[in-house]
């Protein structure tokens, strides 16, 4: 680990101006940035710690939607009443994330902003990673990739400077992904935006050490969630290795909006495929008008999947993310609480 400084501001503004450094970034709860720069992946010149900021609220949004505060912790919102009766499928993200002790330390902030658990960006031992060093390649695409992406990935072989198949590991993003959540951030100059949840998170492209459209000295304040239609239908299905503290393979969040037993609208967002959560309008648009059928389901799986490429050690995942689909908008059609218990 490098050597850095510490400050700790009072405001958010403080917090933006001193993060303007060269090299600096924000700490809340550590639980990535740190482990990060033990590794000697991140190597911050400074840490601007913001966890006294006033960014732990809860409150109403205009609609009928609520607004969350960055620094809300994981396991607070997952348990909160609000959540677990309203946005089911947020709270079933994050308690399948991690352990209950990271969950007491992540923040809602930290966890937008997580960075892949890719071996090549991980281990600073190996050297091609245009991620962690842009230009160097991607070790990746001809090693082993078991985790990697099979959608939205960019290839153009393993020592061009634009290649990475990453995937974004979190849970949480998912399911925000599916609701159509909101990211407030402010800026220099006090200047505020909002950027939906979409376009928070990019793919590759010709930048792959890009994860999101943040700009410098941004600084996410809170989420916004719109009013809730999914939760009495919804479902998070995580495909992993082992039942706890393992990243998804695969994962689904699935809301279903239910009238007269049709399926009115759907949210749909995949995670562990790509180097964003995945959410695909022609998979929603064809449940739309349909009645829950595993038919209408597979049909909308195959949208989802459709372009998707494997390599060498994830192939498998095609197919895993099409049944996982499928599972999912099953058990949203049954409705939450029926769900619980398949």
């Amino acid at each position: 680990m490098n050597p850095f400084r510490y400050q700790r501001p009072a405001t958010s503004e403080e917090a933006v101006n001193a993060v303007a450094a060269h090299g600096a970034k924000f700490l809340g709860g550590g639980t990535n940035l740190v482990d990060l720069m033990k590794d000697n992946v991140e190597r911050p010149t400074a840490l601007i710690d913001i966890t006294r900021l006033d960014l732990t609220r809860i409150d109403d949004a205009p609609g009928g939607g609520i607004f969350v505060g960055a620094l809300v912790r994981n396991s607070d919102l997952a348990s909160l009443p609000h959540i677990v009766e309203n946005y089911p499928l947020l709270s079933q993200a994050l308690l399948s994330g991690a352990s209950p002790q990271l969950r007491n330390m992540a923040t809602l902030g930290g966890n937008l902003l997580q960075r892949t658990r890719c071996y090549y960006f991980m281990d600073t031992a190996f050297p091609a990673c245009n991620k962690r060093i842009p230009g160097s390649g991607c070790a990746a695409l001809n090693g082993v990739n078991r985790i990697h992406a099979i959608l939205g990935q960019s290839d153009k072989g393993a020592t061009s400077a634009e290649t990475c198949i990453a995937t974004n590991p979190s849970d949480m993003n998912v399911a925000l992904a599916a609701l159509g959540a909101a990211i407030h951030v402010v800026g220099p100059k006090s200047a505020k935006r909002v950027i939906p949840i979409a376009e928070f998170h990019r793919l590759p492209g010709a930048t792959p050490q890009l994860d999101t459209t943040l700009r410098p000295g941004e600084l996410i304040t809170h989420v916004e969630l719109s009013a809730p239609v999914f939760a009495k239908n919804s479902w998070y299905l995580k495909v992993r290795d082992r039942q706890s503290y393992a990243f998804a393979l695969v994962s689904v969040a699935a809301g279903l909006e239910m009238s007269g037993g049709i399926i009115k609208s759907a949210g749909l967002a995949l995670g562990g495929v790509a180097h964003k959560p995945w959410r695909s309008a022609e998979a929603e648009k064809s449940l739309a008008g349909a009645n829950p059928t595993p038919e209408a389901f597979r049909r909308a799986a195959d949208l989802a999947l459709t372009g998707a490429r494997g390599y060498e050690h994830n192939a498998f995942k095609i197919e895993m993310a099409k049944q996982a689909m499928v599972r999912a908008l099953t058990l949203a059609a049954r409705g939450t609480d029926q769900g619980a218990q398949a």
